[in-house]
């Protein structure tokens, strides 16, 4: 990869509630970049690293059902920050796409919209904890109700997975929140329909990033 190459990565997240099937798209969006012989890496929130991973085994963990709002929302962005100083940052250095599962706005649509938490506390974690922000976030937007049934086809429910359909609503409406205000990053995708053709819209809008 030459120089002019290296100085172009760029970070790419994806969102959404449960069941919007961000994996299947994301490993779309790699092997697309792959074939255009871009390097890639793809992680996902919280964990991708040896720390976080282990912050997400106690987030998820259904036996902590008591867990306050305000530590899951700092434990969060403890994996977060991580993520970013550990692989996200290096690999963007280095020339690198990253396909990140889940980024910042995660936190403002679980821990603001979902949890009632403060969006400037939120903001103010995102610029001190995690520093960056995605080129291009795709928002995976799927009907609480039928996202909730796909996730609970594929077996097992985390801690959040068991939250009321109120709370993944309000999830919801807080994404497309997001999305209304930062049009331009932050693009819509309707993931309601085949994955095939969710795919396509999404490597539409990750091909405007291309050079």
């Amino acid at each position: 990869m030459d120089g002019k190459a290296r100085a172009r990565g760029r970070l790419v997240s994806f969102e959404g509630g449960e069941g919007a099937g961000k994996s299947t798209v994301i490993a779309a969006v790699a092997a697309e970049l792959d074939a255009r012989g871009i390097e890639v890496l793809v992680t996902r929130e919280p964990g991708g690293t040896p720390v976080g991973e282990a912050i997400r085994a106690l987030l998820l963990d259904p036996s902590h059902p008591t867990l306050a709002a305000e530590t899951e929302l700092l434990l969060m962005f403890a994996s977060r920050a991580q993520l970013v100083r550990e692989s996200i940052r290096p690999a963007l250095e280095r020339g690198l796409w990253v396909l990140t599962d889940r980024f910042t706005d995660a936190s403002f649509a679980y821990q603001g919209g979902g949890r009632g938490l403060d969006g400037g506390i939120i903001a103010e974690l995102e610029r001190w904890a995690a520093g960056i922000k995605p080129d291009l976030t795709l928002l995976l937007d799927v009907p609480v109700d039928v996202g909730l049934e796909r996730a609970r086809e594929r077996g097992g429910t985390d801690r959040i997975e068991a939250e009321s359909l109120a709370f993944f609503g309000r999830v919801r409406d807080a994404y497309r929140s997001r999305a209304a205000l930062e049009p331009e990053r932050i693009r819509v995708v309707d993931a309601g329909r085949p994955a095939q053709q969710v795919a396509a819209d999404v490597l539409a809008e990750v091909r405007r990033l291309l050079p």
